[in-house]
């Protein structure tokens, strides 16, 4: 692995460094737009290739799980081979998969290219942020990482919004002949423009570290999920695997596993051989940031997820009006990002981030009253306050977690904090939809039917929600600016 660089010979922002970016940040728009743009479309699959519910889930969770195992790679490979081959080897993958699934004749054939779609996809945002901190001088990161925030906060917005367009007037394979050109436009674009701006090592593949990487950080997510699904599909449906038994097996598992993980880069630190840099943890800032993000993003969740099941099941909405609905917030946050990126710049984290997390806990105790006659434009309002207080989160806490790693440490933290982004999407998942359906009241009525309501459940969700949100809000008091550093290997073993 190779030394940290002296400060003045860091590649600095020049001529071609904002088209670089940009050519990323396009690329990333694209994969992280395809994250949730199946998602409107999973019953248009049920009816078209006559699979069950509990079938056409693996469109989403092999998606997700296949994230989950590349990601902690990423910092081997941003270190191995040059910008560019990683880059064509992102979006050559995820045009690929594309179309594949936009032929696909069979269910297999979709879920094989979902795999290959988020083999791309997982490369891609760690690849960006990797760039971005070799490019671009620390007084200006904090406007381009608000450039980064709109990729990450629109494209998942706008995603159940196109779909529902798409799906209103086209069959559902039309949403990946929608993407198929524009990635590839991109995959063009970056292979003529891109330069080579990463620091080379000599790293070895590791094997073991390679198997338990995928088993247990795989276990992880999917035991997380199965143990969200079980709390939403109730108890006694269903596989082994989607019960909150298997769930929680499952879940173990991938803690084991990610412990041995750990426990093994930790020997390999000692020979200057880590598949995954466990020395970023040595940062204060980096660590504090990185608790933010995640609780951050299982905060996040309340909105994503229990909000839109709120829509569906509490007022009777359908998809595409669930998706108006929240496409304000996303919209909002994602603009507010170069501006957060600025007064970053100007002020460092905390008088960003502190009254950003205040809003959040606000907010989710508004949630936590959400009732069956909530007026739409007050869930709207909500709905973009939650926005504004985690783009207040988000930009400070990534630039300033990322800020005071030396140089051979940025590809393996870009990795460890989109590796967590997941772990934390899923515990959020997991944790609030079991919440939900704990709180959910069902009873019976005269006529021997059913009556289920589940406004109990959101409101505890919510709140639970509200308490992540004060443990974000306390940890922000903790953050700061983060100033670039170029410790050696020895010194960063030794720091605290």
């Amino acid at each position: 692995m190779p030394s940290a660089s002296p400060a003045d010979s860091r590649p600095q922002a020049a001529a071609g460094a904002t088209a670089t970016i940009a050519v990323l940040l396009v690329a990333a728009f694209v994969v992280i737009l395809n994250e949730t743009v199946l998602n409107v479309a999973l019953p248009h699959i049920m009816s078209d290739m006559h699979v069950s519910a509990t079938t056409v889930q693996w469109v989403t969770t092999s998606f997700m799980l296949t994230m989950a195992v590349v990601i902690p790679t990423t910092g081997f490979l941003l270190q191995r081979f040059s910008t560019r081959t990683v880059f064509a080897l992102a979006m050559g993958s995820f045009s690929l998969g594309t179309l594949m699934a936009a032929l696909t004749p069979s269910f297999g054939v979709l879920i094989a290219a979902r795999v290959v779609q988020a083999f791309g996809s997982a490369i891609m945002l760690p690849l960006l942020m990797t760039t971005i901190l070799m490019l671009v001088p620390k007084e200006r990161r904090g406007v381009v990482m608000g450039n980064v925030s709109i990729v990450i906060s629109v494209a998942p917005a706008l995603g159940p919004t196109l779909s529902g367009v798409i799906l209103a007037h086209f069959p559902w394979r039309t949403i990946f002949w929608f993407v198929l050109p524009i990635s590839l436009l991109a995959l063009v674009i970056g292979l003529v423009r891109l330069k080579d701006v990463s620091e080379r090592g000599t790293l070895k593949l590791d094997l073991l570290s390679v198997a338990l990487s995928v088993v247990g950080f795989g276990s992880l997510v999917q035991g997380l999920s199965a143990v969200g699904s079980a709390g939403s599909a109730g108890t006694g449906e269903g596989s082994w695997l989607s019960s909150t038994a298997g769930g929680v097996t499952v879940l173990t598992l991938g803690v084991v596993l990610v412990a041995l993980f750990v426990w093994r880069q930790l020997a390999l630190q000692k020979r200057d051989e880590p598949f995954l840099d466990m020395r970023t943890f040595r940062y204060r800032d980096f660590t504090v940031s990185v608790a933010v993000l995640a609780l951050g993003m299982m905060t996040l969740f309340g909105g994503v997820i229990v909000l839109p099941l709120y829509l569906q099941t509490g007022r009777g909405l359908d998809t595409l009006e669930t998706g108006l609905i929240l496409l304000p917030g996303g919209l909002v946050m994602g603009l507010l990002g170069p501006l957060v990126g600025r007064l970053f710049d100007a002020w460092g984290p905390r008088p960003l981030a502190a009254p950003g997390a205040a809003v959040l806990v606000l907010v989710m105790l508004g949630f936590s009253r959400l009732q069956t006659d909530t007026p739409v434009w007050w869930i709207v309002t909500l709905q973009i306050a939650m926005s504004v207080g985690l783009a207040f989160i988000f930009t400070p806490a990534f630039t300033a977690g990322l800020n005071p790693l030396p140089p051979h440490l940025y590809s393996h933290g870009s990795a460890t904090l989109s590796t967590l982004q997941q772990v934390a999407g899923g515990a959020g998942t997991a944790l609030l939809v079991g919440v939900l359906q704990a709180g959910t009241v069902v009873t019976t009525a005269a006529d021997g039917s059913t009556v289920t309501d589940s406004i109990p459940g959101v409101h505890a969700a919510f709140v639970t929600a509200a308490a992540i949100a004060v443990v974000v809000l306390v940890l922000t008091f903790f953050m700061r600016r983060g100033e670039p550093t170029e410790l050696s290997h020895a010194e960063a073993d030794a720091a605290a």
